[in-house]
């Protein structure tokens, strides 16, 4: 994952002709922390785990990114989704720098008290690189709105009464309303704007969307009810398709009670895999990296797709699917409704002042647009994909301030 990272970048890095020096400063991790963890179990035993907080960048504010829980995590990881995090900000022009990390372990099999005792655990070796203006974290992968009051409180009892020391947080402990459908509903703001360019609206596409948890749930409600057909849905346990259309509320409601879209009634079941190539104007990636791949790119038969997950989309099948005229509107830019209103949620806790959903929505519609448009400004510009583009917008940003913040002269060549 890295090394796609790195290949986007400098992708970019030469349309813009970087030097050798200047790709370096930008790709070199500020700091990578790695900590034991040691707990006593409810098991009587003692068991270790391994922190990870990679700290990308902090040219234009404090560093900001997810915290995941998963066996899998590992430094590399971490560093990589640190390094995107970077350009995500960036483009949709938030003032913070990149980062994220985890714990290498396995919530599925420890208890709800054990997890407490880890999270405690990991602020405690953390509490001297993260904070309200250093590093914020957030909710990732197996971690939620719970796990980030965990942590609120456990760096607050050393620092004082801290909510702005991560986002995602409960509304009771000073979350912000309208944090948890961010994600998709930044992505249906920028379809939106695709949209408007090609002259077509909501109500005359269709759309296939791969995954439901709470970005592809959210995007395929806020679509539908602007009057997309949402045709196709796939998550863990299956797919299920109607040619004129699910009732995607109801599709929500029978996930929450059943667990996944299996069995949904008055609609057809597929395997869960056809749906990136589902024959629908629209495809949402909403679940896994990689899903759109060499092996299957040349079958999508869609001719927009948002990015709702991480890296969905491989380089080889980015390739492809350019030369297919395929717009692509990459991971940085659509996905990026979660972090632009966690910037919200990080202000308000700083200001101490409260905004209400509608105020929160008006804001994240506006910043997503704004995003877009600069973007697709970069892309006419450089007569590039949205991809390329998203990271030079991304890099010109970083690098100057980066540059300006180290007071030298050095000859951008931007």
């Amino acid at each position: 994952m890295l090394a796609d990272a790195h290949y986007y970048f400098n992708k970019a890095a030469d349309v813009l002709g970087l030097s050798d020096n200047v790709r370096t400063i930008l790709l070199t991790p500020k700091r990578s922390v790695k900590v034991e963890i040691v707990i006593e179990g409810e098991d009587g035993e003692l068991h270790s785990y391994t922190g990870f907080r990679v700290q990308h960048n902090a040219a234009r504010g404090p560093m900001k990114g997810g915290l995941r829980f998963h066996p899998d995590m590992d430094e590399d990881h971490a560093a990589a989704l640190a390094n995107l995090m970077t350009w995500k900000t960036a483009v949709v022009d938030v003032p913070f720098g990149g980062a994220k990390g985890g714990i290498n372990c396995d919530p599925h099999k420890l208890s709800k008290k054990d997890l407490f005792r880890i999270t405690e655990r990991f602020v405690q070796e953390m509490k001297d690189v993260i904070g309200p203006m250093a590093d914020i974290p957030a909710p990732d992968v197996n971690t939620n709105a719970e796990v980030m009051g965990w942590i609120m409180n456990e760096y607050s009892r050393y620092e004082g009464f801290s909510p702005g020391v991560v986002t995602g947080k409960p509304l009771d402990l000073f979350g912000s309303e309208g944090r948890a459908a961010a994600t998709g509903r930044g992505v249906t703001d920028v379809l939106a704007e695709a949209l408007r360019e090609q002259e077509k609206s909501f109500e005359t596409v269709t759309v296939a969307v791969q995954g439901f948890g709470n970005v592809g749930s959210n995007a395929a409600l806020l679509m539908a009810q602007r009057g997309a057909s949402v045709v196709a849905v796939a998550d863990h346990t299956g797919g299920v398709c109607r040619p004129d259309g699910l009732d995607v509320p109801a599709l929500v409601s029978w996930v929450s009670e059943h667990g996944g879209v299996l069995g949904f009634p008055d609609a057809e079941a597929f395997e869960k895999d056809e749906v990136i190539t589902w024959d629908a104007d629209v495809l949402v990636p909403a679940a896994l990296e990689a899903a759109i791949h060499k092996d299957n790119a040349t079958q999508v038969k869609a001719k927009i797709i948002v990015e709702g997950a991480n890296a969905p989309t491989t380089p080889e099948a980015d390739l492809i699917l350019n030369d297919m005229g395929v717009l692509i509107i990459p991971d940085i830019l659509a996905n990026a409704g979660g972090v632009t209103v966690s910037y919200f949620e990080w202000a308000q806790n700083i200001q101490q002042f409260k905004w209400d959903e509608d105020k929160v929505n008006e804001e994240l519609d506006k910043q997503m647009k704004k995003a877009y448009l600069a973007v697709r400004y970069v892309a006419n510009e450089f007569g590039i994909d949205m991809r390329t583009a998203a990271f030079v917008l991304a890099i010109r940003r970083v690098a100057r301030a980066a540059l300006a913040r180290v007071h030298v002269s050095a000859d951008l060549p931007f």
